[in-house]
């Protein structure tokens, strides 16, 4: 028997009326949970996909989408010459060398312990662009504190203040023993040009100011500096050809030893790892009605069967032997589990493109979100994987029914109970 009349008979005995309505009504039930099951897990997994990209967008405005570090120690010499072969590799646009280290911070008030970035002049103006900003965060001798942060530490804009890396404290302790690292010792005062409010991380202990600056609170050498900032196209989607492209680049040219690769989710793998863990939590949950749905489908099928006995055992006097009957009803269950699929991607697909376009569902509470409406981000990796597990649980749930009509086809009369 080839495939296609094995298909007939099942879109025959998927959609012809049956004797028992109740059939009927049991096989809507299990579509419309199907339906309903695919087009809510792929909508919560769109937004949380979105809330992902939304903290991806915000973390960088500073940090860079992936950095090449030093191996050993806290400091790397940054050559033109390893700039211009990084930015020859694929995908790369820019690479800047940054420094970037814990300093304190001491104003009016108590210190405060901080971090501080120095970035080049291109970053600060890109990181410009990106905020729609059009007054300079720093200049080369001043820096931008976050917004908590100059709460916290009573800050305003223009008012003075020292910073200084914790070696310096370990220098100053050392002098005791040492006056000649006396003239050494100075506390940079440097004035506050700016409070910025980027993301909560950012605003709660970050310092922003020029590369050169920051060299010289933490005590970098000539052309020292903490790493490089590599970046690529601000599509999400290309990042991990960009980070394979790096790490490919270094083992080629046996640079491991020297350098390391380190992506933006794994610096900030606590928030980025929960949030993961929060998308594929839901996944699992809500897989859970697309398979109580699948459960009612074996349901549905195994009365099929049943309804159907004559035409089964007619079939069986025609030549159809088991294999053949299994395939019919696997095939069956795969084609309403298919229309469920199907029907559940498409809604899935235009609730989100028309969330993402004009943002119909807002967000409880606005003061307290930087935006307004429920972030979407579809993923076709996503479809794919809730298509095919709710399709391998359709095709799993039909098992048991294609058994028993294989046994109620091989009965030897139609008075005899199935095997």
């Amino acid at each position: 028997m080839r495939f296609a009349p094995g298909l007939w008979i099942a879109q025959r005995y998927s959609f012809a009326r049956k004797r028992f309505r109740v059939i009927n009504i049991i096989s809507t039930i299990s579509l419309i949970g199907i339906i309903l099951g695919v087009s809510t897990l792929l909508i919560v997994m769109s937004v949380l996909n979105g809330f992902q990209q939304l903290a991806w967008d915000l973390f960088v405005t500073v940090e860079s989408p992936v950095q090449i570090l030093p191996a050993k120690g806290k400091h790397m010499e940054v050559p033109d010459s390893l700039l211009s072969k990084v930015v020859s590799i694929e995908g790369v646009t820019s690479a800047e060398p940054f420094a970037e280290g814990p300093a304190i911070l001491s104003g009016e008030g108590s210190g405060e312990l901080v971090m501080v970035k120095g970035i080049t002049r291109g970053a600060h103006d890109r990181l410009l662009r990106q905020v729609d900003r059009d007054v300079q965060y720093f200049g080369n001798e001043t820096v931008s504190v976050g917004e908590m942060l100059a709460y916290k530490a009573g800050l305003v804009p223009a008012q003075q203040v020292k910073i200084y890396s914790p070696e310096l404290i370990s220098l100053g302790l050392e002098s005791l023993s040492n006056p000649y690292l006396l003239p050494a010792l100075s506390f940079p005062v440097v004035k506050v040009e700016s409070v910025f409010s980027l993301q909560r991380i950012f605003n709660d202990h970050y310092v922003l100011t020029s590369r050169e600056m920051a060299r010289r609170v933490l005590l970098q050498k000539e052309n020292m500096y903490s790493g490089i900032d590599v970046r690529g196209s601000n599509d999400r989607s290309t990042h991990g050809a960009l980070v394979g492209n790096l790490r490919g680049w270094m083992r080629e040219n046996g640079l491991e030893n020297r350098y390391s690769i380190r992506p933006l989710e794994e610096k900030y793998r606590d928030i980025f790892g929960v949030m993961e863990m929060e998308k594929w939590v839901s996944f699992s949950v809500l897989m859970l009605v697309i398979v109580v749905a699948a459960l009612s489908l074996t349901g549905s099928l195994t009365m099929t069967a049943i309804d159907k006995r004559k035409e089964l055992f007619y079939l069986r006097c025609l030549g159809l032997e088991k294999p053949h009957f299994l395939m019919i009803f696997i095939t069956e269950g795969g084609m309403i589990g298919l229309a469920g699929i199907v029907i559940g991607t498409v809604t899935a697909w235009a609730f989100c493109s028309v969330q993402e376009a004009y943002g119909l569902i807002e967000l409880p509470s606005k003061s307290a979100f930087i935006i307004d409406a429920y972030p979407v981000s579809m993923r076709i990796s996503d479809f794919l994987i809730v298509s095919c597990a709710a399709m391998s649980v359709s095709l799993l749930v039909s098992l048991y029914p294609a058994f028993k009509a294989a046994g109620i086809a091989s009965s030897k009369s139609l008075s005899d109970k199935e095997n």
